[in-house]
């Protein structure tokens, strides 16, 4: 669960991790501008990182042309994401741009703290350009750094004196931050060195195990609460969620009700290799029930992206008349008019057929536009007639 800049900033303040002065405005917060001492660096709050090469991060001298700055910015987005808020914080001068981050090395299951000498730039770059500078410290799990330790990765990184001193004491509460909030990721890029010899976080990246949140009652009580692994959850998401629906909504037209998560992975990989583009990611296996079947079909049927629907049912424990009804009483109840183009084999196919015929006899005008395919018809047959069919109605 990533973190805007503005919250992981107040995690570290609350580890003593020196950040500079700041005001969170939103549209409806230009006041809190009266309360910053300029020059300022105006910054849109996204989850994904390029902020600077997108235009999110700007400066401004005055009040006046910082509140015309952040209007411009909260008009626009980053990717697909929306900008509600942005940080201002006072511009300060630059000695030195460091980088440091705590993270898991999922190959070796252990933590590692990471340290670079050139802040400031995407990492991953430095790595594949100069990958000596990338210097790798691993830890034992739960095992808390030492202050000599902190002092070895300090040097590493040409310090000395009093700066060494300033930078190992920011290196020891990252990490301790790491442990103490089960983090995936604890991340300053840059931490800088001022002309007047003071160290800030001029970022803060913090990702959080969602999983783990529920023994940090100290998070909720910050106004941090649990959402989305990349943001805020979209309003299909949401009502998703509180169904136990797992679901994620993507940028395409083609709806995806799939017959469990790994064919619905696999769905969107051939959507998109054959030329077309997935709505959603959607989990529908694991036997749900009537209610969670009907409720993921509206899912998609309520998408003004999507124009038909991919469906596939390979019955197993779900069993495919199970899959027949929701889908049949799901039409009678909404009378849909996006076209569904489906494929359903397996467990009680036969039932679940005979299902689907009878409804279609008794009320083909309501399945004038729903196909359903049998075993002999390829996967990949299905997928491409509805890539064709969202083409046409598009």
């Amino acid at each position: 669960m990533r973190l805007y800049e503005y919250e992981g900033k107040k995690i570290f303040r609350k580890y003593k991790i020196p950040v500079l002065d700041s005001v969170v405005v939103d549209k409806m917060s230009y006041h809190q501008l009266d309360e910053i001492m300029y020059p300022v660096v105006i910054k849109g709050q996204s989850f994904l990182g390029g902020r600077g090469k997108a235009g999110l991060i700007k400066f401004a001298n005055t009040r006046e042309e910082a509140e015309e700055t952040i209007r411009k910015i909260l008009r626009s987005k980053h990717s697909s994401f929306e900008i509600e808020k942005v940080l201002v914080e006072k511009k300060v001068a630059v000695k030195n741009e460091y980088y440091i981050a705590s993270a898991i090395d999922r190959p070796a299951h252990r933590p590692l703290f990471i340290a670079c000498k050139h802040g400031g730039v995407e990492i991953e770059e430095i790595a594949i350009q100069r990958p000596k500078d990338v210097l790798k410290y691993y830890f034992n799990s739960c095992i808390r750094m030492h202050e000599f330790e902190a002092r070895k990765i300090s040097r590493s990184l040409g310090l000395s004196g009093k700066e060494l001193i300033l930078v190992a004491d920011v290196v020891i509460r990252l990490y301790n931050l790491f442990l103490d909030l089960d983090c995936k990721l604890a991340e300053i890029n840059p931490l800088v060195m001022t002309e007047h010899g003071e160290i800030y976080a001029l970022d803060a990246k913090v990702d959080l195990d969602e999983d783990a949140m529920f023994r940090h009652p100290e998070i909720d009580e910050m106004g941090i609460f649990a959402r989305h692994e990349i943001g805020e959850l979209t309003e299909r998401e949401r009502v998703a969620k509180k169904m136990g629906i797992p679901y994620v909504d993507l940028d395409g037209d083609i709806g995806v009700f799939p017959g469990g998560a790994g064919f619905g992975i696999a769905a969107i990989d051939l959507i998109e290799h054959y030329g077309g583009k997935p709505a959603n990611f959607m989990d529908s296996g694991g036997a749900p029930t009537q209610e969670k079947l009907r409720a993921m079909l509206g899912l998609l049927v309520e998408n003004p992206k999507v124009k038909a629907i991919f469906g596939a049912r390979f019955g197993g424990i779900s069993r495919c008349d199970d899959w027949a009804r929701a889908l049949i009483n799901y039409v009678y109840e909404n009378k849909p008019g996006k076209p569904m183009i489906m494929r359903m084999a397996g467990n009680m196919e036969e039932a679940g057929r005979r299902i689907i015929e009878q409804a279609k006899a008794e009320h083909p005008e309501l399945f004038r536009n729903i196909k359903i395919y049998a075993v002999d018809t390829p996967i990949e047959e299905v997928i491409k007639e509805t890539i064709k069919t969202a083409k046409r109605f598009g």
